[in-house]
């Protein structure tokens, strides 16, 4: 591995990292902006603003862009024109702020939700993935998580970070888009049994965040929230390459790059609400790796 290069700074707190058309797109919370740029970081442009928070980021088959609209608990698409319309309202469906959210071929995606208000200690709750069809159909996906955080397609699974479960866990996806039962892809350590979500960052052995597509040997890069780090996991849990980002957190990371060897890493000191929506020093870190994405 070669050293971090910074490619955006400035930045409050970027999430949902993700490659697409030779560019790198990313959510930037407080300012409720998705942004893309090239590799370099040159060419900045805003795709899209939104005034609810924006988070997980996806594209529909016809190419449309998908937007976590987090605070009103919708999913936002950009038309071809540029403007941003409901493609799904899932406030029925989740009490929490939503997170993070991964789209598959056919236009269904699958999102979860905070579970409880994080940013003010509040107690721990678990909450489900929610699934919207490509018809915009919403249903309850998955038994209830721990913290929903960065999703994944692997073979026929789902992969989802669970931050407070200490693990990342993998569903079979039906043919309807139904996921079948829960089951470890890799765990840590055991769950965290405080509720107090700060007692329960101090119980982690990893807080896994935000997560890359698999790489070509079926690895996943891992953002730890409490390492200051990230990790690249095989299947079954071991850990076998890690990138320090020393004394500023990592919340996402997506593999990209022209030869897919790249993994970009959002950066922050780190995640309270309260220290970062009015402080820009969020960035977007790249460095070279040696396997490339799938």
């Amino acid at each position: 591995m070669t050293e971090l290069s910074t490619v955006l700074s400035g930045m409050s707190f970027l999430e949902g990292p993700r490659w697409r058309d030779g560019r790198i797109w990313v959510s930037d919370f407080y300012t409720h902006r998705v942004l893309s740029a090239r590799a370099d970081g040159s060419d900045l442009r805003t795709e899209a603003e939104v005034p609810q928070q924006p988070s997980g980021l996806g594209w529909l088959p016809d190419g449309r862009l998908l937007v976590v609209s987090m605070r009103d608990r919708r999913i936002l698409r950009r038309e071809p024109d540029g403007s941003l319309v409901t493609h799904a309202d899932l406030s029925g469906h989740a009490e929490h702020v939503l997170n993070d959210m991964v789209v598959d071929g056919g236009g269904g995606l699958w999102v979860g939700s905070f579970g409880f208000d994080l940013m003010n200690g509040a107690p721990r709750a678990a909450a489900p993935l929610l699934r919207v069809a490509p018809d915009g159909a919403v249903s309850v996906a998955s038994e209830p998580l721990h913290f929903a955080n960065g999703p994944a397609l692997t073979g026929g699974d789902l992969v989802v970070a669970e931050t407070f479960g200490n693990r990342l866990s993998a569903f079979a996806i039906g043919e309807d888009g139904t996921l079948g039962p829960r089951r470890d892809w890799a765990a840590f350590g055991p769950l965290a049994a405080a509720e107090d979500p700060f007692d329960a960052i101090a119980e982690l052995t990893v807080a896994p965040d935000g997560i890359s597509a698999p790489d070509a040997e079926g690895a996943i890069w891992v953002a730890d929230a409490i390492g200051n780090r990230a990790i690249r996991v095989r299947p079954g849990g071991l850990i076998d390459g890690e990138v320090s980002t020393a004394q500023v957190g990592t919340f996402a990371c997506a593999l990209g790059g022209d030869d897919g060897r790249t993994l970009f890493l959002c950066t922050a000191p780190g995640f309270a609400e309260h220290e970062r929506r009015d402080t820009r020093l969020g960035e977007l870190l790249a460095v070279r790796v040696a396997v490339p994405a799938a």
